[in-house]
């Protein structure tokens, strides 16, 4: 357990340990940025790692944050931090607790943090007032929320001001830097939206001449042309749920090219589905920058 009490994003405490667990310092990484978006979570939270989960409970205006093993049962690591609630409220009242001003004015508490985590690894159970049954019956009449990562780093963009950016802005600052390969993607989708809206303006003056049977390859280029646009958009600005929107524009964009098979050769659908397919590998794996304070834990 490492756990952490803050205050508006402002660490009171924070337990001392000597881990070097590669997914336990990601994971002290995440408590930094996680405690900048508290205020627009529940009370109640868990976010889920690899091997490690975050889970935190916020009262009174503090935040207690503890890191445990997945095979930690719940309802313990919510024992744990409502033991530690008590403990810090008991310990501290909440006019000095409000007066606080800088990183970790309570740091005499880790004394009692390390007394806490000891207890549990040794008795597995609750040490103060709070009972595991308590606690279940808690849990299961309000369920933590289960948070993913990626809406905890749109949550702190949109607390500090980082708001997803329009395209007439041009820029994104919260996004790691376009690779070559995005630049290579975004000029193959511009070159694919441009063959699609040619074509299907074309289209338009041979359908509205002679009948009017070919609308529905009209609707495939133009919607393929749109997709197209769509997905430039989509690697440039931050967006969430950006996985489920990817797929669909790739999707559209599979779909579109089947149907317009008799007017296209098989070279160019595999041209147009392998450009749509590059670029939402890209924007999948094109990240947020971590713009966490560096205030040490």
């Amino acid at each position: 357990m490492k756990p952490m009490t803050m205050r508006d994003g402002l660490p009171l405490s924070a337990s001392t340990d000597f881990e070097h667990n590669r997914e336990l310092q990601e994971r002290k990484q995440q408590l930094r940025t996680t405690s900048k978006a508290l205020a627009r979570f529940p009370d109640k939270g868990t976010i889920k790692g690899r091997e490690l989960n975050i889970y935190f409970v916020s009262s009174e205006g503090v935040s207690y944050m503890t890191v445990c093993h997945c095979s930690l049962p719940v309802a313990k690591a919510f024992c744990f931090l409502e033991d530690l609630r008590w403990e810090f409220t008991a310990s501290f009242k909440s006019t000095v607790v409000a007066l606080a001003a800088r990183p970790y004015p309570f740091l005499e508490f880790d004394g009692t943090i390390q007394k806490l985590k000891q207890h549990y690894n040794q008795n597995g159970g609750p040490a103060l007032e709070v009972t595991l049954a308590e606690v279940q019956e808690d849990l299961r009449l309000h369920p933590p929320q289960v948070i993913n990562w990626e809406e905890v780093e749109l949550t702190n963009g949109t607390a500090n001001g980082h708001m997803e950016q329009s395209p007439g802005s041009g820029q994104n600052g919260r996004l790691q830097q376009v690779t070559a390969a995005g630049i290579l993607s975004l000029v193959l989708n511009i070159v694919c939206a441009s063959l699609n809206i040619i074509r299907g303006v074309h289209l338009i003056e041979y359908t509205f001449q002679d009948d009017y049977e070919g609308i529905w390859n009209v609707a495939a280029f133009l919607l393929a042309f749109v997709c197209c646009l769509l997905q430039c958009h989509l690697y440039l600005f931050h967006s969430s749920r950006k996985k489920p929107k990817s797929f669909t524009l790739l999707s559209a964009i599979v779909l579109c090219n089947f149907y317009l098979l008799g007017l296209r050769n098989p070279w160019q659908l595999i041209f147009h589905v392998s450009v749509a397919s590059l670029s939402t590998f890209l924007i999948l794996t094109r990240k947020l920058q971590d713009r966490t304070n560096d205030c040490g834990v």
